[in-house]
C-alpha cells in the first residue's frame, strides 16, 4: 500500500485568533532546487494497539494539540466503548456507557450508566447516536481524561438518548 503523503502544503484552518500551526513543522524551511520533498508537511503519526490512523487525520487541514493522531497526546490505559449522547461542546462530546451491577441479596443485575466527557479531534465527523471508541490519555482538562479513536455511524437512529443499550 503507498503511503499517504500530502504532496503540497496546505496552510492550516485558521479560525482563531492565534495563527494556527503544529509544533512539530517548520513551515518556513528553504527548499533545494531540484530536490524532490520527501517529508511531509504534515506531522502525524500511528497512535498503535491497532487503531487506523484516518485520512482526515493524515490529509485534513486542521491544528488540534489535543488529538492522539497530529498533536501530543499519547494513548494509554483503557479502551472502551460507548455511545454519543451530547455534541454541544467545542470539540468535545458527552459518550453515555451502560453497565449492569450486580446486587447479591436479590441476586438481580440493575441497570446503570456513566457519562464520559471525551475530546473529538476534527477527523472524526461525529453526530449524536454514534457509537464511538475512546482511549485514555493523560488529563486534557477538568473532566477530560479520554480521546476518540474511532468512530461507527449510528446503526439505530429511532431509540431514545436515555435508553439502555449495551455493546
Amino acid at each position: 500500500m503507498p503511503a499517504r503523503i500530502p504532496t503540497s502544503y496546505n496552510e492550516c484552518d485558521q479560525h482563531e485568533n492565534a495563527y494556527q500551526s503544529q509544533d512539530a513543522i517548520f513551515v518556513a524551511r528553504k527548499r533545494v532546487v531540484g530536490v524532490k520533498r520527501q517529508k511531509s508537511m504534515r506531522f502525524t503519526r500511528a497512535v498503535g494497539l491497532g487503531i487506523k490512523t484516518p485520512d482526515a487525520a493524515i490529509e485534513g487541514n486542521y491544528v488540534d494539540k489535543k488529538c492522539p493522531f497530529s498533536g501530543n497526546v499519547s494513548i494509554r490505559g483503557r479502551i472502551l466503548k460507548g455511545l454519543v449522547i451530547s455534541t454541544k461542546m467545542k470539540r468535545t462530546i458527552v459518550v453515555r456507557r451502560d453497565y449492569l451491577h450486580y446486587i447479591s441479596k436479590y441476586r438481580r443485575f440493575e441497570k446503570r450508566h456513566k457519562n464520559i466527557a471525551v475530546h473529538c479531534s476534527p477527523a472524526f465527523n461525529v453526530s449524536q447516536g454514534d457509537v464511538v471508541t475512546i482511549g485514555q490519555c493523560r488529563p486534557l482538562s477538568k473532566t477530560v481524561r479520554f480521546n476518540v479513536v474511532a468512530h461507527e455511524a449510528a446503526a439505530n437512529v429511532k431509540a431514545g438518548k436515555k435508553s439502555f443499550r449495551v455493546f
